[in-house]
């Protein structure tokens, strides 16, 4: 790495899912035009890991950070940091909580969490304090790893971003209240990438890769079965027919059908 190359920053993206009429849906986030990174973009939520994620000791059910390590190829206080992150970037960005009074509960409806909420995202409640002052178990069981996707070398500001995938847990609502949102949806994978294809969504290629593989699971049950083997994927910028693209997996489908008001640099988030 040179001098000049931003070293990438932990972050953690979750795919909320549900069940619909037409199959599988995933609730999609289209981020504010001023922020610094991915403005006006469709994304899942999520975001950067913060210092105090998996930094003091929380209730926890489910897999445990040596689980996830091997799974993401990392430390496990690294590993930690990243579950606690997804379940807080989760809660702040659209209000769904992945713990409960009991290991083996969830929360039902969040609405009285909606101050420590603002607490959280204006980081004067670390997540760790919030699920103590509450007495909640965060639950691993109910996250899935899924991806690693890392922003190439030529971006300003990078991030080695772990995906997980989760479903909605019954009686939750996901929204869009969050300083971060310009608006939001739940739409069928399939809906998501014709409105890509359409020009009304810009998707950056790891949104666009988890949608495509999403797209092929008939339920919820599936897509939390799924084994995945994952590997880091970081897209490099290469010369083609006199041009200079991104090259990552399966790009020659994504370049196939990006309208030409979309052709942009590529992302992890």
């Amino acid at each position: 790495m040179s001098e000049t190359t931003a070293a990438p920053k932990d972050a953690s993206t979750v795919m909320l899912v549900r069940d619909g009429a037409h199959g599988p849906e995933v609730f999609l986030q289209r981020r504010v035009g001023a922020m610094a990174f991915a403005a006006g973009m469709t994304v899942f939520p999520g975001g950067g890991v913060d210092p105090t994620d998996g930094t003091a000791d929380i209730a926890w059910a489910g897999p445990e950070p040596a689980w996830w390590a091997r799974h993401f190829g990392t430390s496990e206080p690294r590993a930690k940091a990243l579950v606690c992150a997804a379940v807080r970037e989760t809660f702040e960005e659209c209000g769904v909580l992945l713990a409960g009074p009991t290991a083996d509960t969830v929360v039902s409806e969040t609405a009285g969490f909606r101050d420590a909420r603002g607490h959280l995202e204006r980081r004067e409640l670390s997540l760790a304090g919030f699920l103590a002052e509450q007495r909640l178990v965060l639950r691993a069981d109910l996250l899935r790893p899924w991806a690693n996707w890392i922003t190439p070398v030529v971006e300003p500001r990078r991030y080695d971003t772990r995906f997980f995938v989760a479903v909605l847990p019954e009686g939750q609502q996901a929204d869009g209240a969050t300083t971060e949102a310009a608006d939001v949806h739940w739409r069928t994978p399939a809906e998501a990438l014709a409105q890509w294809r359409a020009g009304n969504d810009i998707l950056l290629p790891p949104t666009w890769s988890a949608l495509v593989a999403l797209s092929e699971f008939a339920s919820t049950a599936d897509i939390l079965a799924a084994e995945r083997e994952i590997a880091p994927i970081m897209p490099e910028l290469v010369g083609a027919n006199g041009q200079q693209r991104l090259r990552f997996p399966n790009d020659e489908r994504y370049f196939a059908d990006l309208p030409d008001v979309k052709r942009l640099k590529g992302s992890a988030r």
